[in-house]
């Protein structure tokens, strides 16, 4: 099931929905920083309309630092299972197709600040 802001990421900003896992491996591995935006079910989850309203914004706070794509329900467990990223919705960190991290659930946006900048200064080491 998809939700209006889902879709929106990918209709109107032009974010690739990955449906295969050759597809996330091979988007996560261009080079460059890249996140990986693992929606849940958004009928189940309320914080998933909320996350694909914070990326967009988190994206824009870092100046386009890192692009984004959507993963689709068809490779969701399997890619949230390999990252132990548990809790959906869940924003996965890559640089050159190494993980570098992840943010789980709706958090303060102070705190996704903090993290995201962390989780991008690992990719300069």
């Amino acid at each position: 099931m998809t939700h209006p802001l889902i879709d929106r990421l990918e209709s109107g900003l032009g974010w690739p929905r990955l449906t295969t896992r050759a597809a996330a491996d091979a988007f996560a591995g261009a080079p460059g920083a890249h996140c990986l935006f693992v929606p849940g079910d958004p009928a189940r989850n309320l914080e998933t309309a909320d996350a694909a309203v914070i990326l967009p914004e988190l994206r824009t706070a870092f100046r386009n630092a890192f692009d984004c794509a959507i993963v689709d329900d068809a490779i969701e467990a399997e890619l949230r299972e390999a990252h132990r990223a548990l809790k959906a919705p869940a924003f996965l960190f890559f640089r050159d197709g190494r993980f570098l991290g992840d943010i789980q659930k709706i958090r303060d946006w102070d705190d996704y600040l903090s993290r995201t900048a962390h989780i991008l200064s690992l990719a300069e080491t």
